[in-house]
């Protein structure tokens, strides 16, 4: 475990070398960056080192994984959650590291909203970007947002709003029936995203955050895959997207829905780092 300031405030980052039979090196002679960005409220970066992150080092990757601003084990401030903040996170993560290559976005949940917006605004830091049950922040991702937040943080429990949540937008256990082990870790998943909801300003600045225009996403210019449970929520935002995006490949996990990294991790752990070695392949990186 490190502990890096980035951007005035201490980020828990874990990182995964590259191991030995490396399929992949850039043209300097090393191996290409892969980031990873969990979700909001009720995720860290555990999602991504249980999944996804072995199997991109066991490709030939360096992993990096941090837990957001205000999540896991990195710094609390009380406000300072707009997608910008997220974003300015990564661009001074990836300088306090040394990371000047274009690195390979992996974002699920939020965490594709904020790579998206991190690949409009510095492409040429961008390799290309993987988004998990996610879209852009548009004006309608924000309308939505700030919808869902107001029912999650009204009249409810911290265990209620849980509970509304994982029924309406599939998340987490979405696809157990009854009770199990997992009860527990999703109760207190709950009380955490409460806390960090009811100490800090995230309930109001992500939904009033920057949004991203119809003209910025064609222009766009980096390959996108996006991996979709089939009873996901962005059914409809992809179609748009697919329309707007000029390089954009679409998978749909068939019997998943919003937690569909976290249910069908190897699954989908296949199919994005196979997409990310063709991509390489294609400008003579991988081997």
């Amino acid at each position: 475990m490190a502990r890096v300031r980035a951007n005035g405030l201490l980020h828990h980052v874990q990182r995964l070398p590259h191991g030995p039979g490396a399929q992949v090196m850039t043209a300097d002679g090393r191996a290409p960056t892969v980031v990873f960005l969990h979700g909001a409220f009720i995720d860290s970066l555990a999602s991504f080192y249980f999944t996804l992150g072995p199997q991109f080092a066991d490709a030939g990757f360096d992993v990096l994984m941090y837990d957001l601003r205000g999540h896991g084990r990195s710094e609390r401030p009380p406000t300072g959650y707009t997608l910008e903040d997220f974003t300015d996170d990564l661009v001074a993560l990836l300088d306090a590291l040394d990371i000047d290559g274009p690195v390979h976005l992996v974002g699920n949940s939020f965490g594709g909203t904020v790579a998206l917006d991190f690949a409009v605004h510095h492409p040429t830091r961008t390799a290309c970007v993987t988004v998990v049950e996610s879209g852009p922040a548009t004006r309608g991702w924000a309308a939505t947002m700030s919808g869902a937040l107001h029912r999650v943080t009204g009249e409810r429990s911290e265990e209620e709003a849980l509970a509304w949540f994982v029924a309406e937008y599939g998340a987490l256990a979405s696809t157990r029936q009854g009770d199990d082990l997992h009860d527990a870790h999703i109760a207190r998943l709950g009380r955490a995203a409460g806390r960090l909801i009811a100490t800090t300003s995230i309930r109001r600045d992500i939904p009033d955050g920057r949004t991203l225009g119809d003209g910025q996403l064609r222009a766009l210019d980096r390959p996108v895959l996006l991996v979709n449970g089939q009873g996901g929520l962005v059914a409809e935002e992809t179609a748009r997207l697919t329309a707007l995006l000029p390089d954009c490949d679409v998978v749909v996990v068939p019997g998943q829905k919003h937690s569909v990294l976290v249910e069908a991790a190897e699954h989908v752990g296949t199919l994005t780092l196979d997409w990310t070695m063709r991509r390489l392949s294609a400008v003579g990186v991988a081997r």
